[in-house]
């Protein structure tokens, strides 16, 4: 470290890094982007642009200020001993990518086989916006679902399977639009059973096979 580094590190002022910006810090975030956009952030249509995009992120990546384990506390034991398969398809469901902030949007497909309790299948979908509302990576996100589902409920077994567009690629890049990206995580019986995890991709409609 050079002698200036040493005298600007003892100017600045030490911040975790867990340090959470103000609002303020936030919205001068967005103007400088705007700036390196190569636009005028003090024009009348970009005025309230920052604070619009601040509002925006709380909503786009509320997932970090939720707790999916949570979310699957409340159960209900009164199925009349049903233990067959539990699926709840076709979750639309909105991310970003962590490595440019580009848009996911795809469809969720979860599936469990329970033991004595079940949960609200409110709570699958409201499972799978926890974690999409994060700046994610597709394969981290699909194990995040499965492995909270099966940690929480211990059902006999989970399949969670992700269907993405992502916007890193399409509309960046490559410039490759209406490419889906399938993911999957298998486990307990749907890992074991050959037979179960048939069964769940045929409900789905196995995205393999969409196109045959």
């Amino acid at each position: 470290m050079t002698k200036v580094e040493k005298n600007l590190k003892g100017r600045m002022p030490v911040q975790r890094p867990d340090a959470r910006p103000t609002r303020e810090e936030a919205e001068d975030a967005v103007r400088t982007l705007l700036r390196w956009a190569g636009d005028d952030p003090h024009r009348e249509g970009l005025l309230d642009t920052p604070s619009r995009v601040a509002r925006a992120y709380q909503d786009w990546f509320r997932g970090y200020n939720e707790d999916p384990d949570a979310m699957l506390q409340r159960t209900f034991e009164e199925v009349e001993g049903y233990d067959e398969m539990v699926v709840l398809r076709d979750i639309r469901f909105e991310s970003y990518c962590e490595h440019h902030m580009a848009p996911i949007i795809g469809k969720a497909h979860v599936g469990y086989i329970p033991t004595d309790r079940v949960v609200g299948i409110s709570k699958l979908a409201r499972l799978v916006d926890a974690y999409a509302k994060r700046l994610q990576v597709q394969e981290k996100m699909n194990a995040q679902i499965a492995q909270t589902l099966f940690t929480v409920l211990k059902p006999k077994g989970v399949a969670v399977v992700l269907e993405g567009e992502h916007h890193c690629m399409s509309t960046r890049g490559v410039h490759k639009p209406g490419v889906s990206m399938v993911t999957s995580t298998m486990l307990g019986s749907f890992r074991d059973d050959p037979s179960t995890r048939k069964e769940f991709l045929n409900i789905i409609g196995n995205p393999t096979n969409r196109l045959s």
